[in-house]
């Protein structure tokens, strides 16, 4: 497995949307000398609920008319929409107006490939909308998985016992043909995203499996170009609404490249993203840089780079082999801050992964770092 840290601000798209946004902030007698990056699931969520008084912890972060106060984002690994959306779903459910840019999500990274592979054909696979999330990121020519395999006749041998996909294909043109918008039949895939955790494990691996083994071209001879393979993360478990774990994408990485290497003579070439990655902390710190640069309109600095250097980001999370791995391996100013509301749920520290501090919610970890932070300048 590899990381590459190919992640990059795009300040060109985000300093007037800030700048409309943040236009109205307070005077304030010291700037903070720190940000904060939020997990979701298990943090601030589980399923569409709030927890752990997150709706209250971030309303602190905020001035009484709304603007920014403190520099925040959230730092997923989950996805399957793109940012814009999940923006206006957490302000939602949350009831403080966040942006795009302050939600960073696991196939985030993606966008650093979009100019190698604007005009080649790719498949995306996941829940939720990932061929839109590839569309958004600048991909001209992508198809997810459940397009892609519905021009194949019996590609999925299991396809007439699953009643969701008969449904949907009762529901279709019976001309497949005529409704292509690529020559799937002749024109190889050119690399496979897997942008957000798959629904139809069984169908999804088969159809992988194809691509890769036979060059981008399913049905065709196997050959020993494989296509390139990307996993938006690489998380074994997490915390969603049912009370124990449930299985990550690093799950289904693992039962791809179990099968991929039992049927094929190479094994399985793949790169993942996602936390516990430090390239993630990295971009995550030049993105909080930016908005803080934003919130308060900051002049270029010397070198006529437009940033801010932090004394500490705290990372707070509820998985110690993810978010506060991570925390750790990204090193100054990363403080880890683990909480009990979600994959964690020990008395004590972790002991593989111990976090900086422990606490039992959310709510706690911000009473704790406003306290620690701004008790000498602001009323918190």
């Amino acid at each position: 497995m590899r990381f590459r840290p190919i992640f990059r601000v795009s300040r060109s798209n985000i300093g007037t949307e800030l700048r409309r946004s943040f236009s109205q902030i307070h005077p304030t007698p010291q700037r903070p000398s720190f940000g904060i990056a939020f997990d979701i699931d298990g943090v601030i969520l589980r399923g569409q609920t709030p927890i752990g008084g997150s709706p209250q912890a971030l309303k602190r972060l905020y001035h009484d008319n709304g603007t920014l106060r403190i520099p925040f984002l959230f730092l997923t690994n989950g996805g399957g929409i793109p940012e814009s959306k999940r923006a206006v779903e957490l302000s939602s459910l949350l009831g403080v107006q966040i942006l795009p840019l302050q939600v960073v999500q696991g196939a985030s990274p993606f966008k650093g490939l979009a100019n190698r592979f604007e005009n080649e054909l790719v498949i995306a696979i996941g829940k939720g909308e990932p061929a839109a999330v590839m569309s958004e990121y600048g991909f001209k020519k992508v198809l997810s998985i459940d397009e892609y395999a519905s021009y194949f006749e019996d590609i999925d041998p299991l396809s007439q016992f699953k009643c969701w996909v008969t449904r949907q294909a009762n529901e279709k043109n019976t001309s497949r043909e005529a409704q292509l918008r690529y020559n799937v039949y002749s024109e190889r895939v050119k690399g496979a995203f897997v942008v957000s955790d798959p629904i139809d494990w069984g169908r999804d691996i088969q159809v992988l499996c194809d691509v890769l083994r036979c060059e981008g071209l399913p049905g065709k001879d196997i050959g020993h170009q494989q296509p390139p393979l990307y996993f938006a993360a690489d998380d074994l478990e997490y915390q969603a609404a049912f009370p124990s774990e449930r299985l990550g994408m690093g799950a289904f990485r693992i039962a791809l490249e179990s099968i991929f290497n039992s049927i094929h003579s190479s094994p399985l070439k793949f790169t993942s993203f996602g936390k516990p990655n430090p390239s993630v902390f990295k971009n995550a710190e030049a993105i909080l840089s930016q908005i803080f640069s934003n919130v308060y309109q900051d002049q270029e600095t010397e070198d006529g780079v437009k940033g801010h250097q932090f004394d500490t980001i705290y990372m707070i999370g509820d998985n110690p082999a993810v978010d506060i791995n991570g925390a750790s391996k990204a090193g100054h100013p990363w403080f880890s801050i683990l909480t009990r509301t979600g994959v964690f749920r020990g008395k004590d520290n972790h002991a593989k992964h111990p976090a900086d501090l422990v606490v039992d919610t959310v709510e706690e970890a911000i009473d704790y770092i406003l306290k620690k932070e701004l008790s000498s300048h602001y009323s918190y």
